[in-house]
């Protein structure tokens, strides 16, 4: 039987959201017999802000990573996820799997996990959330004969507050450019959300 990824993905937002959390990717890997179902986790925008709260106030329980020091990453960029996170997720998802048959076969291995330095972007909220970080994006159709681009996010005109777009804009003079995007001759470029294939933050450390 074949593995329902949207049902899968659906419930797991379902018990992600009763953890104040967000699933950011699911994975489903791996041969039939050693087969991994990852979740990609984050605390939802309220955890966010929680967190927010808590940096602001000084608490000296959390473990931050040197970027929020030095001022490359914002409060609100933060996954925030803890070990405790996923474990309370798995347990919760691992029964609601097995309870609904949600994976046909009782070999697999559930992972959850934070999205990492390098997560990928899908929605139109995560690319405000995280203007401003530098970010990999391969595009479906070229655009100046390119698909592959690397470039700092800039503010969309979602960001400036006069509503939602469908484009994105890098500025490229963050990053040294491929040959391709050299021989373009552009600083920036704009690239529209549905013409995305693969998008990822690139970790500055």
């Amino acid at each position: 039987m074949a593995v329902k990824l949207d049902e899968i993905r659906t419930a797991a937002q379902r018990v992600a959201a009763s953890h104040g959390l967000d699933v950011v990717e699911l994975e489903f890997i791996g041969p039939a017999k050693e087969r991994t179902l990852r979740i990609y986790l984050e605390k939802n925008a309220e955890g966010r802000a929680r967190l927010k709260a808590a940096i602001a106030a000084g608490d000296g329980n959390l473990e931050l990573p040197e970027s929020l020091m030095e001022g490359t990453l914002s409060p609100d960029q933060l996954s925030g996820i803890t070990h405790e996170d996923c474990a309370a997720f798995s347990r919760d998802f691992g029964v609601l799997l097995d309870v609904e048959d949600l994976v046909p076969g009782a070999e697999y291995t559930l992972e959850a996990s934070s999205p990492g330095l390098d997560r990928k972007l899908g929605r139109r909220e995560d690319f405000e959330r995280f203007t401003g970080s530098l970010v990999k994006i391969q595009t479906f159709e070229p655009i100046k004969n390119n698909r592959h681009w690397q470039g700092r996010l800039a503010a969309s005109a979602a960001n400036a507050g006069t509503g939602s777009t469908d484009t994105i804009t890098l500025d490229l003079n963050a990053v040294k450019q491929n040959s391709k995007a050299r021989k373009t001759g552009v600083n920036t470029v704009e690239i529209a959300l549905g013409n995305i294939e693969k998008a990822q933050l690139v970790p500055e450390i």
